[in-house]
């Protein structure tokens, strides 16, 4: 029966192995690496990944990487390349073709049509002498030493070098590229990432009669009135020319309360705040959380250019929207 002990060395000794298999990938960045990249970025086509067993589950992941980092990138499965699929792979297009071995048949088998269409041909592999890597027109070298597997049977070692240098190829398509966080977002809109790097405050913002105002001159207690009817905690203070002139909120009233001023006969001119925490309609939502969280306000004014009130903004706006 295993003991705790012995499945905990198991374990770090599997990471030790595959820690060393990475550590070695540094001295293989090579010639052959960046000529992988200028082919890719040479390119007017896509890249197509191809891999068989657990290649091919590294090679889907290096192909979502790449999609979502700048490099146009798909999945083609090897076998089914050789009925019907291989018409997915135009002549525009880069194929980058992983076997640890090189030596993949349903792979190899590839090779001819991709040559006759003319089709740039890069490899990963653990064989640099392989028939694979020989015929490609670039080679990333991912050899390992060692399976972490004990039986040295099951891919280990060799699919987590695989993974990495396609992750390494992917970053350096991306700073190549001059990909930026912008162009991360719109490849993610589904994701919080996505929604914090892509939705502005103009977009969830309340505007138009939504907006509590009243006119400077106004009583406090018709403040108070429009204050409660739309539900901001605060009201602007607007000027004969549409300028916004300060808020009043539920703070101000407390403060106006314990001053001892007659409620009834105070025009809110004498105990706004002209000193407010707003925010700009394109700027994004996340910074207006931001500046939320660290003003501990729940509310934001939205002013643009212009002197007028553009729209207001509540923290559970921005929850709703998952941006927070």
């Amino acid at each position: 029966m295993n003991t705790h002990s012995s499945l905990i060395s198991s374990a770090l000794r599997t990471i030790e192995i595959e820690n060393r298999a990475v550590a070695e990938l540094l001295n293989r960045v090579d010639a052959g690496f960046v000529n992988a990249c200028e082919i890719i970025l040479a390119s007017k086509g896509r890249v197509v990944v191809i891999g068989m067993g657990k290649s091919g589950h590294i090679g889907k992941k290096i192909a979502a990487t790449l999609a979502s980092t700048g490099t146009t990138a798909m999945y083609v499965h090897p076998a089914e390349a050789s009925h019907g699929d291989i018409g997915m792979i135009a002549a525009d297009d880069v194929v980058l073709a992983i076997s640890n071995s090189g030596t993949t048949s349903e792979i190899l088998s590839l090779l001819p049509v991709l040559k006759r269409k003319g089709v740039p041909l890069i490899s990963l592999t653990g064989d640099k002498q392989s028939e694979l890597a020989m015929a490609a027109s670039a080679n990333l070298d991912a050899r390992v030493d060692e399976e972490a597997c004990p039986l040295g049977l099951a891919p280990t070692s060799s699919t987590t070098a695989a993974l990495v240098l396609g992750d390494a190829l992917a970053m350096a398509l991306l700073e190549a590229r001059g990909f930026t966080r912008d162009d991360f977002a719109i490849s993610h809109p589904g994701g919080n990432l996505g929604r914090r790097l892509l939705v502005k405050v103009k977009d969830v913002m309340h505007s138009g009669d939504a907006i509590p105002k009243v006119m400077t001159g106004t009583t406090l207690p018709e403040a108070l009135l429009e204050m409660s009817s739309k539900g901001f905690g605060l009201t602007t203070i607007i000027g004969k020319n549409g300028e916004l002139l300060g808020v009043f909120s539920d703070g101000d009233l407390r403060r106006t309360i314990d001053s001892g001023k007659n409620i009834q006969e105070t025009l809110i001119d004498e105990v706004m705040s002209s000193t407010f925490k707003h925010i700009d309609s394109n700027a994004l939502a996340a910074e207006a959380a931001r500046i939320m969280q660290e003003s501990n306000v729940y509310v934001l004014i939205v002013k643009g250019e212009t002197p007028s009130v553009e729209g207001m903004l509540k923290m559970h706006d921005l929850l709703q929207s998952n941006v927070v």
